[in-house]
């Protein structure tokens, strides 16, 4: 009878939790888009016919199922950028890394749980720079509401994603970046919610505007969906808090500035106790000049309204920091400090195996189909290794599972190698990069 009466306790408890949890399901169809953007018809691919695309909100615990269906002409996968991927690597969507793309009227589906992760994250496209036109914003709230929250709740919260334009066709930019070996060409345009705003050469861009209340606390859940570069963010008349990076809570920092790298995101509050009227949101390029190439030097603006203020009120410009404020970058990244809560597991006080591990560009001879390629290829190396795409229809993890041979190493170096002959990107040929008008990857580059 004792085992009977706690087992009792222990059902209510799990029958609690499978209650609280749910599965989260969406279909998305990838395929061409007819846009005007810039002055340009074009047509690009996009998920359910959106730029961003669908917005993905879940609750911590549930289970998210996601349709893939590829009606577009290239191979591709989707990948859910910084899910723990808990035991279900195979849905993590990375092209030919977990799984092989999914081939052109083919279809995934991906099913996972989100556990252990509150904030924003995103979603996109995980093959070539098709990630350029296919992403979104994925919001995981906490299991018990907006009182799981470690600051108050917001009025509303705003997703704010911040993103690249090519007046090309992106697979063709990529194409063209690799024949080369000098990466792709800089951007068109830089986007706010796929908008490139009123500060370009094309009259009459589309500009992304949200209206807000006085006295109120937004959320703005801030996500970079660039391609290769990072950026400052600011809003005129107002400051923020920041609260999260990368779905992870950090103790509040106050700021005017965000700045945020590729793939990164940021969640911060906004007090709307500006005087009532219109102020420009707006972002531009970081750039440290660790390489002195080219760089998209455009500004992608956006509108906060306040309710009740008319659409013709002139609006206020933010100052942004100059493109190579490294004092000010500096100081946002070195200011976010992770929040430890008392549910948190503690930081492991024992260190089993120790790797140091350095990043940034290197030089490789021109492989024989990099047909435009002059001498050299500036490649990505982390420890002078340079990653490539294994030859055979198999994925890494799949080669794994399965013990198939040739398709990847396990020598990986714990240490970088000496520095003597370390050939830094600074070695690449100034004039020909600003000939192209490229260099995107070279921007990057560090020592």
């Amino acid at each position: 009878m004792a085992s009977a009466a706690m087992l009792v306790p222990l059902v209510l408890v799990l029958c609690t939790a499978a209650a609280s949890a749910a599965v989260v399901e969406h279909t998305f169809k990838v395929g061409g888009t007819k846009i005007t953007q810039l002055c340009m018809n074009s047509v690009i691919y996009t998920a359910n016919q959106q730029l961003p695309g669908p917005t993905i909100e879940v609750t911590e615990g549930d289970t998210l199922v996601v349709h893939a269906v590829n009606d577009s002409p290239y191979p591709l996968s989707l990948h859910w950028h910084g899910v723990y991927q808990l035991r279900s690597g195979w849905n993590d969507g990375a092209n030919k890394i977990t799984q092989c793309p999914i081939q052109p009227s083919g279809n995934f589906t991906y099913r996972f749980n989100i556990t252990g992760q509150e904030g924003t994250l995103w979603w996109h496209a995980h093959s070539s720079l098709l990630r350029a036109t296919i992403y979104g914003a994925l919001i995981i709230k906490p299991r018990n509401g907006p009182s799981g929250y470690p600051f108050p709740e917001p009025y509303e919260e705003i997703p704010i994603l911040l993103g690249e334009w090519w007046n090309r066709n992106v697979d063709d930019v990529e194409n063209d970046g690799y024949l080369t070996g000098l990466g792709p060409q800089i951007s068109d345009a830089l986007t706010i919610n796929g908008m490139p705003g009123d500060q370009n050469r094309c009259k009459g861009s589309a500009m992304y505007e949200v209206e807000v209340e006085y006295g109120k606390t937004c959320l703005l859940r801030i996500i970079n969906a660039a391609v290769n570069v990072e950026l400052f963010f600011k809003v005129a008349g107002h400051t923020f808090t920041v609260v999260a990076a990368d779905a992870s809570y950090t103790k509040p920092y106050a700021t005017d500035v965000i700045v945020i790298a590729p793939g990164q995101t940021v969640d911060a509050l906004m007090n709307t106790t500006a005087s009532p009227g219109r102020y420009y949101m707006a972002a531009h390029v970081f750039d440290s000049k660790t390489v002195a190439v080219p760089f998209d030097q455009s500004t992608a603006t956006g509108i906060v309204k306040y309710k009740g203020v008319p659409n013709y009120a002139p609006a206020a410009m933010p100052s942004l920091p100059p493109h190579d404020d490294v004092v000010t970058a500096g100081r946002f990244y070195w200011s976010l400090t992770g929040l430890a809560r008392p549910s948190d597991p503690g930081v492991p006080t024992t260190v089993d195996h120790n790797m140091v591990v350095t990043f940034g560009l290197d030089q490789a001879p021109c492989a024989p189909n990099q047909t435009k390629c002059s001498g050299f290829a500036l490649v990505a190396a982390m420890n002078r290794n340079s990653f490539q795409f294994p030859d055979q229809k198999v994925s890494l993890l799949e080669a794994l599972y399965k013990g198939v041979p040739g398709v990847y190493s396990e020598d990986f170096p714990d240490f970088p190698p000496p520095m003597q002959g370390f050939r830094k990107a600074t070695a690449v040929e100034e004039s020909e990069v600003q000939r192209r008008g490229g260099g995107g990857a070279a921007e990057r580059a560090v020592q």
